[in-house]
């Protein structure tokens, strides 16, 4: 059995990784948690994977520059092309990285639930139940054209 729950070494965390898939929109296409001390390239491949299954018409993937190539060439084998989307190095400081922002703004999206702030979920299956249900919540409130009630309001 896989430990749920581990140690990454690199970013000095323990817990889990949770991987998302999202289109153009932001919207979530698919979900992976992971013990922390998977590499980058492990979370990619099973999100891949996942992505593959649930939405077999996918054909292109933006990743950042933590998956290397056996990300992409798994990708390759699935018929996606996976194209690793890096920073320019001769800019200092914060910058928009292409494609990448959709992920990134779907992540603080799903944060603001403050479920999802820590891991209090036992079972991989439940993180990724939580991460989709966070999920459904934002797009109802989009539709509907609501606000999006954050933590910092809830004292």
């Amino acid at each position: 059995m896989a430990l749920s729950r581990d140690r990454d070494n690199a970013k000095k965390i323990v817990g889990r990784k949770r991987g998302i898939a999202t289109d153009a929109l932001g919207l979530l296409l698919a979900v992976t948690v992971t013990a922390a001390s998977q590499s980058e390239n492990a979370v990619g491949i099973k999100l891949l994977n996942n992505v593959k299954k649930t939405h077999p018409t996918i054909t292109k993937a933006w990743v950042d520059t933590g998956f290397k190539n056996a990300a992409v060439e798994h990708g390759a084998r699935l018929g996606i092309d996976v194209e690793v989307v890096s920073r320019n190095p001769d800019v200092r400081g914060f910058e928009v990285v292409k494609r990448r922002w959709v992920v990134e703004r779907s992540l603080g999206w799903l944060m603001l639930r403050r479920h999802l702030t820590r891991d209090y979920e036992t079972l991989p299956a439940s993180s990724e139940a939580m991460i989709h249900i966070a999920s459904i919540d934002n797009l109802t409130k989009r539709i509907t054209d609501e606000n999006t009630p954050t933590w910092r309001d809830t004292y």
